[in-house]
C-alpha cells in the first residue's frame, strides 16, 4: 500500500470515528471490579466539575474488560478498561490485529490482594506456602509425588492452625485478581516445596510448563469456590458463614472493616502501611488503559484523563486513598502521570 493510499484510508477512519462520537457523549469504561471504585469515583468527580455527562463504568473482570477494550475503536467499542494486572502481550497483540493501535497506560496506584474472613470466625495467620496447599488441585506428599489434595481442614495443613474446614470464595478465570492470585500466593507457595521448585528449573531448561499448570490449577471438591467478578458479593457471602474466607482487594476488606478482617501473610496484616512499605506480600499494581484513537474524538476523553491523573485525585491525600487506594511513590506518580497526559503509547516488547 502505498503513501497515498495509507493517507486516504487515515482520513477515511478518522471521519468515520468522528462521524459516529456525534452519536456518543459519554466515555464508556469497562473491567477490573477492584479497580472499579477508583474510576467511578473519577467518573462522579469529573461529571460534577466538567459540565459532561459522567462516564459510564462497567465491571466485567480485568479479562473479560481486555476482551471488550481489544474489540476495535469506534462509537460502539469501549474508550478504557481497568485492569488489576498489566496488559497481557497476547491482550495487546489482540488489540493491534482489530486496529487499536495506540495504547496509553496509566498505573493509578497499589492494592492489597487479601484473604479474609468473618471477625466472628477464628484468627489465623498463614504462610503462602500453606495457601498452596489449601487450594491447589494437587500438592505433594511425604515421598514428594504430586497427589490429589487431601486436606480438608485447615489443621489437617498445620495442627496450630483452626480445625474448621477450608472454604475459599474467589474469583473465576476472567478476573484480574486471580491472576494475580496466582502469581502473588500460588507460585510463591509452591516455590515452598522442594520438588516443585526442581520441576520449575525442570521447565526453564526444557521450555516445558508442567510447573505452571501445577499452581495454575485449583481445586474442584468444593474447597475452592467461583463467586463471580462482583467482590461485594464475595463479602456479603463472608458476613452469613464465619468460616469461609474471601479473596479480594484491599479496598474491599477496608470498606468492610467493621465485618471482616484480614489475615496474616508471612508475618505482615494486609494494611494500608504495610502494602505501601512492601512488607505485605500480596502488594499488586493498578492500571486504566485508554485508547489514544478516542481522544479529540470522544467528548472529554482527554479531561478525564487529566482528572485521573490529577494530585487531588491519584496524589497521597488524593480522594482516591480515601477509597482504599494505596498511593504510589511521589517520583513514580509523576511518571505515571505524565506519560498518560503526553499520550505516550505502550510497545509490544515491554510486555511479557
Amino acid at each position: 500500500m502505498n503513501k497515498a493510499t495509507l493517507l486516504a484510508v487515515s482520513i477515511v477512519s478518522g471521519l468515520a470515528l468522528t462521524t459516529a462520537a456525534e452519536a456518543r457523549d459519554q466515555i464508556r469504561v469497562v473491567g477490573s471490579s477492584t479497580v472499579y471504585p477508583f474510576t467511578t469515583a473519577v467518573a462522579e468527580q469529573f461529571g460534577k466539575s466538567s459540565g459532561g455527562k459522567t462516564p459510564v463504568v462497567e465491571s466485567t473482570g480485568t479479562g473479560g474488560g481486555m476482551k471488550i477494550f481489544c474489540e476495535g475503536v469506534g462509537v460502539d467499542k469501549a474508550d478504557a478498561t481497568n485492569a488489576s494486572r498489566r496488559i497481557k502481550k497476547s491482550e495487546f497483540e489482540l488489540c493491534d490485529k482489530n486496529g487499536v493501535k495506540d495504547i496509553i497506560e496509566l498505573m493509578v496506584g497499589y492494592d492489597g490482594l487479601t484473604l479474609a474472613h468473618s471477625k466472628e470466625g477464628a484468627k489465623i495467620a498463614l504462610t503462602r506456602k500453606q495457601v498452596f496447599q489449601a487450594l491447589a488441585e494437587k500438592v505433594p506428599n511425604d515421598k514428594g509425588e504430586l497427589v490429589d489434595n487431601p486436606y480438608k481442614n485447615w489443621s489437617d495443613i498445620d495442627p496450630s492452625l483452626p480445625n474448621i474446614k477450608i472454604e475459599v470464595l474467589g474469583p473465576p478465570p476472567t478476573s484480574g485478581t486471580r491472576d494475580s492470585f496466582h502469581e502473588l500466593f500460588m507460585e510463591k507457595g509452591a516455590e515452598g516445596f522442594d520438588t516443585l521448585k526442581d520441576m520449575k528449573k525442570k521447565d526453564e531448561e526444557a521450555k516445558t510448563k508442567d510447573f505452571e499448570k501445577v499452581w495454575k490449577s485449583m481445586r474442584k471438591d468444593g474447597a475452592y469456590v467461583e463467586a463471580g467478578e462482583n467482590d461485594n458479593v464475595i463479602v456479603q457471602k463472608l458476613a452469613g458463614n464465619k468460616n469461609a474466607f474471601g479473596i479480594f482487594g484491599f479496598s474491599f476488606l477496608e470498606e468492610n472493616a467493621d465485618k471482616l478482617v484480614g489475615v496474616s501473610i508471612e508475618g505482615a496484616e494486609p494494611t494500608f502501611e504495610n502494602i505501601s512499605a512492601g512488607k505485605y506480600k500480596g502488594a499488586r499494581p493498578l492500571f486504566v488503559y485508554f485508547k489514544k484513537a478516542h481522544i479529540g474524538v470522544i467528548p472529554g476523553l482527554d479531561k478525564f484523563i487529566a482528572e485521573y491523573t490529577s494530585e487531588k485525585a491519584l496524589g497521597a491525600e488524593g480522594y482516591l486513598t480515601e477509597k482504599g487506594l494505596v498511593a504510589l511513590p511521589k517520583d513514580a506518580f509523576e511518571k505515571s502521570a505524565k506519560a498518560a497526559n503526553d499520550g505516550m503509547t505502550l510497545k509490544a516488547d515491554e510486555l511479557k
